[in-house]
């Protein structure tokens, strides 16, 4: 076998390895869904597990999806049409990705270090401030 096809069925395996990971993904989100709501009896905690855990499918299927195209223009003859194509299956990939993380985080990325690190510590101290008698005061603050 040559390099050329080895690399054609390694790209093969990955398209087939993206698919096989939403298909499975997409049964256990079904899973993960019915335990949160036999669990919580809330159908609004299941439906929120099912599209917190299948959004993180379709991100993990759809980043599997870019490996393979890449694998696949890089191995082929270079061309301007190959490249082009490449960059726009690229870009549409990576706004599906972007906007499904979005969506399950509900925050966009450059803003989740805010809302979890220091913007969390500082409304912590403030309300820690707020109360009269110093009680949840954090020790050392």
């Amino acid at each position: 076998m040559d390099a050329h096809a080895l690399f054609g069925v390694t790209a093969t395996a990955f398209e087939f390895a993206g698919v096989a990971a939403m298909a499975v993904g997409f049964v256990v989100a079904i899973g993960l869904g019915l335990v949160a709501w036999r669990r919580q009896r809330s159908g609004a905690a299941a439906f929120r597990t099912l599209r917190e855990s299948f959004g993180g499918v379709i991100l993990l299927g759809l980043e599997i999806l870019v490996a393979a195209d890449l694998v696949r223009t890089v191995t082929s003859t270079p061309s301007l049409t190959d490249a082009f194509v490449l960059g726009i299956i690229v870009l549409i990939r990576t706004v599906l990705s972007f906007s499904l993380q979005i969506e399950i985080d509900g925050v966009a990325p450059w803003r989740r270090a805010l809302v979890t690190g220091p913007e969390a510590l500082a409304r912590t101290a403030r309300s820690a401030a707020r109360t009269p008698d110093g009680a949840g005061e954090a020790p050392g603050v």
